[in-house]
Order: C-alpha cells, then sequence, then structure tokens
C-alpha cells in the first residue's frame, strides 16, 4: 500500500465541527487506499482521548498539544515583520522534525496538507514528491470580513493578517502540485486574486453522510409540545456562529415573534460563549450548549436557520439540516457552496425584514416536509463524501488536472478514474 503524509492543523476528530467534518472524512477515505502518516494539533484538552482512534486509522502519528494563549502570544510577536500571524500560531519544533523523519526515509511520495498554516511543513521538500494543499476556504478574504465588523484597532490587524496571509497563499498555490478549495466559489475568487495559479487550482464538495442524517428514523422531541421551532446548530465559539445567533436574534427573530408570539429560536451547540448565553434571556431564545446527539433538534424543528454574515466554503450545518430534510432559512454567504437545488431559492434573505417574513411564512406553511424533502433529494444527488472525496485521490496521483478534475466554467466534474461526466 503506497505511503501518505497528512498534516491537519486541527484533530481531524471527532468531527463535531465544520473543518473537522471534512478532514475527518477525508482521512476515513484516504486511509482504505494509503497507508496514511498523520500529524496534527490538539487544541481541546478532551480531544485527547481520541488519539487511540486515530491511531487505528493511521501509520505512523504525531499529535502535539497547543495552548491557545501561548500561541496567540507567539502570533503576536510576528506584528513586526510581513509573515502572517497564523504561521507562527501552528509553529511547532517537534512536528517539523518528525514530518522530516517520516520524508527521510524515502518511502512517502504523496503528501496532503490540510489548512495552508501546514505548508511550511513540507517547504523544500524532494520535488518527486506529490504535494497537494486543501486550503478549504480563501482564509484571507475571511480576515477581511472579520475586520469589517470589528472597531479599530483590531479592524487593522484583522486587515493586515488578510493582506499578508494572501500573499503567502499565492506563494503556496505557485508553489504545492495542486490547491483545492471546497465550492467553485472558493475557486473563483481565489483565482481572480492569484490568476497565475489557475492551472493549479481545482474544487472538491464536501458531503453528508445522509445515513446518519436521516429522517427516516424516530427521534425523542426535544422541544415544548405544540410550539412553533426555529434551530441554529453549530460550534458556539466560531466566530462567524457567534455573529450569526446575535445577529438574528437581535434583528430578525423579535419580528419573527411579533407576528408569531409562539415561535422559539434554539441555538444547539457545544462551548457557547458568554454573548451567546446571554441571548437566552431575550424572550423566546433558549441557548442548549452541548447535546449528545443534535439530529432530534433538526428532525423535530419547523426550520434550520443559517443566518450566517462571515461565511466562506461550503456550510455543513446546512447540508445537515437539508439531509435531514428541514427547510433551511438562510442568508446569501450561508448557501454561497449549495447549488443545483431548485425550489430552495425563496428561503434566502439577506436584510433582517426580509428573513422575517421568510420566517414567518414557512412557521404557517403545512407543506414543510415535501419542502424539506426536496433539500435532502439535491444531499443524496449532489453531496455525497465517497464520490467528492475519490477527486483526492485522482490528484494525489497526478492523474488529472485541474480543469479535468472541477471543470472551472464548464459545470463538469470527474467523478471516477478520469471519466467527465456533466
Amino acid at each position: 500500500m503506497n505511503e501518505l503524509l497528512y498534516l491537519v492543523h486541527r484533530i481531524p476528530y471527532p468531527p463535531n465541527k465544520g473543518d473537522k467534518i471534512r478532514s475527518f472524512n477525508l482521512l476515513r477515505h484516504l486511509a482504505r487506499h494509503y497507508r496514511v502518516h498523520l500529524g496534527t494539533f490538539i487544541d481541546d484538552p478532551d480531544d485527547w482521548r481520541h488519539v487511540p482512534a486515530l491511531k487505528e486509522m493511521c501509520g505512523e502519528t504525531c499529535f502535539v498539544g497547543l495552548n491557545s494563549t501561548s500561541a496567540k502570544l507567539r502570533s503576536l510577536s510576528r506584528l513586526i515583520g510581513r509573515e502572517p500571524m497564523t504561521l507562527s500560531y501552528y509553529r511547532n519544533a517537534r512536528l517539523k522534525t518528525w514530518v522530516d523523519q517520516i520524508l527521510a526515509r524515502g518511502t512517502v511520495r504523496r503528501v496532503l496538507v490540510f489548512s495552508s498554516a501546514m505548508a511550511p511543513y513540507v517547504k523544500n521538500v524532494d520535488r518527486d514528491i506529490r504535494r497537494v494543499i486543501d486550503f478549504v476556504d480563501v482564509d484571507s478574504e475571511k480576515w477581511r470580513q472579520y475586520s469589517q465588523h470589528h472597531p479599530w484597532p483590531v479592524s487593522w490587524l484583522y486587515r493586515r493578517e488578510g493582506r499578508n496571509l494572501l500573499k503567502y497563499e499565492r506563494e503556496q498555490a505557485l508553489d504545492f502540485d495542486m490547491s483545492v478549495f471546497v465550492t467553485k466559489s472558493e475557486a473563483d475568487l481565489f483565482m481572480r486574486y492569484v490568476p497565475e495559479a489557475a492551472g493549479r487550482v481545482s474544487f472538491i464538495e464536501n458531503g453528508v453522510d445522509a445515513d446518519y442524517f436521516s429522517p427516516e428514523r424516530e427521534y425523542p422531541n426535544p422541544y415544548p409540545s405544540e410550539r412553533r421551532i426555529l434551530v441554529f446548530t453549530g460550534a458556539m465559539d466560531y466566530r462567524a456562529n457567534v455573529d450569526a445567533v446575535d445577529w438574528f436574534a437581535r434583528n430578525v427573530f423579535p419580528q419573527v415573534r411579533s407576528r408569531e408570539p409562539g415561535a422559539l429560536f434554539y441555538i444547539v451547540g457545544a462551548r457557547p460563549t458568554k454573548a451567546v448565553m446571554k441571548l437566552g434571556n431575550q424572550a423566546g431564545v433558549r441557548v442548549t450548549g452541548a447535546v449528545a446527539d443534535i439530529r432530534p433538534y433538526l428532525a423535530h424543528a419547523h426550520a434550520a436557520v443559517a443566518p450566517l454574515r462571515i461565511a466562506r466554503g461550503m456550510q455543513n450545518k446546512v447540508l445537515e439540516a437539508m439531509s435531514m430534510a428541514r427547510p433551511v432559512l438562510a442568508t446569501p454567504a450561508a448557501m454561497d457552496g449549495v447549488h443545483h437545488c431548485p425550489g430552495l431559492e425563496s428561503l434566502v434573505a439577506e436584510t433582517p425584514e426580509a428573513m422575517a417574513a421568510r420566517a414567518v411564512e414557512l412557521l404557517s406553511r403545512d407543506d414543510l416536509d415535501a419542502l424539506g424533502r426536496r433539500g435532502r433529494e439535491c444531499v443524496l444527488q449532489r453531496y455525497n463524501w465517497g464520490k467528492n472525496l475519490h477527486c483526492f485521490e485522482l490528484l494525489l496521483e497526478g492523474g488529472t488536472t485541474a480543469a479535468q478534475l472541477s471543470g472551472v466554467g464548464r459545470g463538469e466534474k470527474i467523478l471516477n478514474h478520469g471519466r467527465v461526466r456533466s
């Protein structure tokens, strides 16, 4: 079995947040075809208990604890200069030594880097080694978006990071054999910034475990009976999610309650910040914190909401709700990566007034199940992990080009061994 070095900025298990869902499914898929050597960081002390399970899936492994406070201080020390702070945050001598030792043996001829922060660990390696980087999103653009939602001096700091990170992303895209993004729109955006890398840029979409997120099972109802429920699911210490629920709870939901007094807005997700917990004091808003299983909260909600204003790439929370056959009321940013789902366009709204009107309309409809089934059908047809992740094998083996793989501008995609279909 061929060997593969896989470097990930955050332990790819459990798959309980956006980046870990993609990195875990990618690891699980590749482990069927390669002997995967995994190098990664652990930033949540609770995640150390998952190390044994990952070791069973992999060849050799290197897990490095990451203290966020120390990492932030290390990053701030880079304010003098033009290096992105992100690189200092994930710099570690022990991991670099481990990577060098793995590559020095000469048996690893394929490298997959998940997130640009891990690229320095394989800089200046043997040029015969095939290297693919999964940027996932255009992170530099995310920092630019953050800067628009914060006052000075934080806005200045975020703009600086976005500017420096884009320069770094350009360097990596020109250095690696192939660069991957999670959606066509992310790939197109990056190529507008870095047109010289167009021949090396592609996109591979996420998927969803439609057997796990299935509406066909019976789930206990976690909600009060006879209430109209809107639900948001996600990691509630993530800046974009915090901004989304705060905006919805303060600007949209009061308008909904004025017309549907019995409506409830549930915020379901682990590690809610103080700001999120305070939202629970608002009439009709409930903050659950971590739950053992989010599926009951999706299954028994009238609709899911994804009111993200800061968003890059594809939102797993949207795919999961669609897979559970629930309508998803979302901002354009949250639905940017979800395409080819006829009939769902009416659920997209941008302003508080428009979103409130859509929410009230949804809560009064008697065909929510039929509307939800359209979303599930879209998931089953397009967002399949196995088919999508197979494209990574093609890139790692060098068997196709970026244009063939993603068909940028043509709507085509290779699904198996070089065969292109619309």
